[in-house]
Parts: C-alpha cells; sequence; structure tokens
C-alpha cells in the first residue's frame, strides 16, 4: 500500500517506507494506569507521499534518519486535523 492511498479509520495497513525525519524522544503519561511511556514522531515518506509514524519505546531506538521501515497490520488515526500511521499492539514494524 502507498502512503497517497491511506485515509482515517483504516485498518490492517501494510507500508513500506523512508524515514525522513526523526524527532526528539517525550516522555506521556498514561490515561488509565499509573505509567509513562516515551514517544517520539518520526516523518516517513515513498514515492507517492509523506505521513507521520508515532514509535512508542523501544521502537524509537529501532529507527534512524534514512532507515527503510515496513510496517504490517498498522492503522491511521487523525490527531489534530493531521492523519498519522500507527504500528499498534497488533501490528508489526521491521527496520530494513
Amino acid at each position: 500500500m502507498k502512503i497517497s492511498d491511506l485515509r482515517n479509520g483504516m485498518k490492517r495497513v501494510s507500508v513500506v517506507a523512508t524515514v525522513v525525519e526523526k524527532g526528539e524522544p517525550r516522555q506521556v503519561n498514561s490515561r488509565y494506569k499509573d505509567e509513562t511511556y516515551t514517544v517520539a514522531d518520526t516523518i516517513v515518506s515513498d514515492e507517492t507521499g509523506t505521513i507521520k509514524l508515532t514509535l512508542w519505546n523501544e521502537q524509537i531506538d529501532q529507527v534512524e534518519v534514512n532507515n527503510t521501515v515496513k510496517i504490517d497490520n498498522g492503522y491511521v488515526t487523525a490527531f489534530r486535523g493531521e492523519i498519522q500511521l500507527n504500528v499498534g499492539k497488533y501490528g508489526t514494524m521491521t527496520v530494513e
């Protein structure tokens, strides 16, 4: 699937893209449990466009700029009007 085909609410998406930007990790608190998570936003692109990919915890250290990542069984959400790609707990991310 290509980035230009992604739409808010899509599930079970598979995308191969290149990391073009990686933001600084930040701490966020869980809404439901007394836990803190580390989150970093990356921008990934293919020949059809770019999208924000949110990485959590150990995923952050697996990825650097110019890496090719393959997301399987991911999903797309909109946050503050911007669509973004998520790996989620049922998806997988492979760095190639």
